[in-house]
């Protein structure tokens, strides 16, 4: 403990806690889980589930596939996203002379020449 008095009105801690304080940098449980384990067992987990996968993965699949369809399914399930948005027609909403300005410019892009319209186009069957 220090030599010099405690301040009016606070409290002296008894010796032996004093002594028991942690100093800084000192660990409450020296002997516990080192800094960093955890996440070096999660690491090497992942790196031995990717080995194994990367040698037996799509024997596995095909295998779950055949004998266990509905474990296949879930699996399938559960890497989808949750919330799918699937636009039928990617032209919806487009008024005629926006889809022929498209028609036009992709024809530019392909370097298509321009036709009159009336001539039927030429077919590669």
């Amino acid at each position: 403990m220090s030599d010099q008095p405690a301040p009016t009105g606070a409290k002296q801690l008894p010796e032996a806690m004093v002594a028991s304080q942690f100093k800084p940098g000192q660990s409450g449980n020296p002997a516990g889980r080192a800094k960093g384990s955890r996440n070096k067992l999660g690491e090497a987990f992942i790196s031995a589930m990717h080995d194994d996968f990367v040698q037996h993965g799509p024997q596995v699949i095909e295998t779950v596939r055949i004998e266990k369809p509905d474990q296949y399914l879930k699996v399938v399930a559960s890497i989808l996203p949750k919330e799918l948005n699937i636009k039928t027609d990617a032209f919806d909403g487009l008024t005629d002379e926006q889809l022929s300005a498209l028609v036009v410019a992709a024809k530019s892009a392909l370097g298509v020449p321009e036709s009159s319209g009336s001539e039927a186009p030429a077919t590669a069957h």
